[in-house]
């Protein structure tokens, strides 16, 4: 198979790395670099487990080529993190009000939410379900998943007009 050289900029950390033409990014992060976080669901683009933030967008990484990510800057769930590795606002959020059970779509779910938020800091609860929609959850029935954006968006902005 054709290899080719990939530079990228993954969680803060540049990445080199000799990649198969037709590897998918979700197989590139979790196979050869052993970034788990973003899950493999449906590999169809429907459920979002495998959401990232590439370029300041929310990308279903089963979607695109590793190739295609040449030079991107790319977030995934284990950079969301604050630079002291306690958890986000965000993911804090999800904890306080049980934005998830299984788990499986948590890390897809937050990074969605990540860009939304950069997107629209002041969401209204409809904004948020309909920023989420392409991800999906099996277990919440979203409701906590909504209350924690909420929260988050909250405490964001609190903390911003304290700053000011």
């Amino acid at each position: 198979m054709a290899k080719t050289q990939v530079t990228m900029t993954i969680n803060g950390a540049e990445v080199e790395s000799l990649v198969e033409t037709r590897t998918l990014l979700i197989h590139f992060l979790r196979d050869d670099l052993g970034i788990t976080g973003p899950h493999i669901g449906c590999e169809t683009s429907h459920c979002g487990a495998c959401t990232v933030d590439l370029n300041g967008m929310s990308v279903k990484s089963c979607t695109m080529f590793a190739v295609q990510a040449e030079g991107a800057d790319i977030t995934t769930i284990e950079g969301m993190a604050e630079a002291d590795g306690t958890l986000s606002a965000l993911q804090q959020a999800f904890v306080e009000e049980h934005g998830l059970q299984c788990g499986f779509c948590t890390p897809g779910m937050i990074t969605r939410a990540h860009r939304l938020l950069q997107e629209n800091p002041n969401p209204t609860n409809e904004e948020i379900r309909w920023g989420i929609s392409g991800n999906l959850c099996r277990c919440t029935g979203y409701q906590n998943i909504v209350k924690a954006i909420r929260n988050a968006a909250d405490s964001l902005n609190a903390g911003k007009e304290a700053a000011e």
